[in-house]
């Protein structure tokens, strides 16, 4: 029997990847002197990935990392204001207001009181917290838990924490990377909810086949067929 179902944030809950893909443009437009838009993107993809094991994810991370790839791509010559531009990106992205995706809270309701229900996301603590705050679903959780990384070694601390079995555990989550493959290899159940947007180091070449693993097109399937479960 399932006892506990935790959820992913950022385009699961709310939407999150369209607003670095806008910032990836701005910062293109910054070095068109230098680069075409899509050279400069990529080389700013090459050195978030970089910059992953010391800045960790999040926008203050992203912020870093378009310096250090404007510095790089201009030999250390950026063009006049181009870090206070930088910086206002960042700002900008960080005031951004959450807007929850459909059937969202819904489905919270539906499911609490039944459910334990967790928030598991990970980036940076101040803005996952802020994002929360501002989404209005924080009373829906019991536990919420913002980590660095989403790999099987920190869902497995999570389901200890949570004194649960991973068999009584559901991720919910639109990476298949972070918040699939981790909970299946422990044994737990993992719904996959596509978003239409995902960031290339989330994404995985191969399929998945596992009789835990779930997909539905919208997060207002999700009741319905944790429910059929049990």
């Amino acid at each position: 029997m399932i006892k506990t179902i935790a959820f992913d944030a950022d385009d699961t809950l709310w939407v999150n990847e369209p607003f670095f893909r806008e910032a990836e443009e701005k910062f293109a437009g910054l070095l068109e002197d230098y680069l075409p838009r899509h050279a400069a993107i990529k080389e700013l993809y090459v050195k978030e990935i970089q910059n992953l094991s010391t800045y960790g994810y999040g926008i203050k991370g992203f912020m870093l990392s378009m310096i250090e790839t404007a510095l790089e791509v201009t030999n250390g010559k950026v063009p006049y204001g181009f870090t206070e531009k930088v910086i206002q990106i960042g700002r900008d992205m960080l005031e951004k207001p959450v807007e929850l995706l459909p059937g969202v809270e819904k489905v919270l309701k539906e499911l609490n009181g039944t459910y334990r229900l967790v928030l598991a996301t990970k980036g940076d603590l101040l803005d996952q917290e802020r994002k929360l705050k501002k989404s209005g679903l924080e009373s829906h959780f019991h536990h919420i838990e913002i980590m660095s990384e989403k790999k099987a070694a920190d869902f497995n601390k999570l389901i200890k924490h949570l004194d649960v079995k991973p068999e009584e555990f559901v991720m919910i989550g639109n990476s298949l990377k972070s918040d699939i493959l981790p909970v299946l290899e422990l044994g737990g159940f993992a719904i996959h909810i596509p978003y239409h947007i995902t960031w290339g180091h989330e994404q995985i070449e191969h399929q998945i086949n596992h009789p835990n693993f779930h997909q539905t097109e919208t997060i207002a399937e999700v009741a319905k067929l944790i429910a059929s479960w049990d």
